[in-house]
């Protein structure tokens, strides 16, 4: 099949990799039984040695980094992230808070440089192939984030990095008569990471899937959005679990409707008759 500049390529991803046994075996569900091709692992979620494990029995699961800087477990100590960790040892759910003390405070930045670093490093230690790299809620679209990451991940073979920018045309095509609220396209943001990751020389989707529907990607909508897939490198994400009620899980997600999504027979034969090359990003990167 073609993978021409013009050509239909598709990432399908599961995000949160890591974070439960009950998102990992729905991973593993997925890419065996469905459409998943790729998953982005948090290295220090409860999950993640269990995720690793099934990573490595799935050589043709394509895994990248999950950069988890916000409302989640550190990689290192919280002792050695005071500015960054909450009483509970987590990293801080105050996202616009922490966004804003990151351009203040030199500390702050320099504990975040360190505990990326420590993230690539860990995934580094799995010994799986770095696919992709993006971040948990997106953070890594800060203009500092980003920064830091194009510069870290340089060291560790990063080749492709997610740009959270959605069409809303795709949406009302898949869904006609969708109300649709300001999704995380994220206007300047996402298109300076895209700049700059591009004169990095990485490969970045065209467009992303998954924004505003996130959480609530049902099997009518996956459906859709496959029958109505744009040209060009496109990165559909989902957040899949066999069930709910896990540590870390996101208020009101469908979790197990995300999952049928991924496996749904409708799916199978809308991805088939997109004729969409499908794959992990390093399957198409140059």
């Amino acid at each position: 099949m073609s993978t021409s500049e013009t050509a239909k390529r598709l990432v399908v991803t599961s995000d949160d990799f890591g974070l439960s046994t009950e998102v990992n075996a729905a991973v593993e569900q997925a890419h065996r039984e469905g459409i998943l091709t790729a998953a982005s692992l948090m290295v220090s979620a409860p999950g993640a040695a269990d995720a690793v494990a099934r990573a490595r029995a799935l050589p043709s699961l394509r895994v990248g980094l999950h950069l988890v800087m916000v409302e989640a477990w550190p990689t290192l100590p919280a002792a050695d992230l005071p500015d960054l960790t909450d009483g509970a040892g987590l990293l801080r759910a105050d996202q616009a808070k922490l966004g804003l003390d990151l351009a203040l405070n030199v500390r702050a930045r320099r504990q975040l440089a360190a505990e990326i670093r420590a993230q690539f490093e860990a995934f580094r230690a799995t010994g799986l192939p770095l696919d992709h790299v993006n971040a948990h809620k997106h953070f890594h679209i800060h203009p500092i984030i980003a920064g830091m990451v194009l510069r870290i991940g340089r060291d560790y073979g990063m080749r492709a990095i997610r740009v959270p920018r959605e069409s809303r045309e795709a949406l009302r095509r898949a869904e006609p008569g969708a109300r649709l609220s300001l999704a995380l396209d994220t206007a300047p943001w996402a298109a300076l990471l895209r700049a700059r990751a591009r004169r990095a020389g990485l490969l970045t989707p065209d467009g992303v899937l998954g924004l505003a529907w996130s959480g609530a990607m049902t099997p009518a909508r996956v459906e859709g959005l496959l029958r109505h897939l744009p040209d060009g490198l496109t990165e559909l994400y989902l957040h899949p679990a066999t069930a709910g009620g896990f540590p870390g899980e996101a208020p009101g997600y469908a979790y197990a409707a995300e999952l049928a999504a991924l496996v749904a027979p409708g799916s199978r034969a809308a991805l088939a008759a997109s004729g969409a090359a499908t794959g992990g990003f390093s399957d198409f990167a140059r």
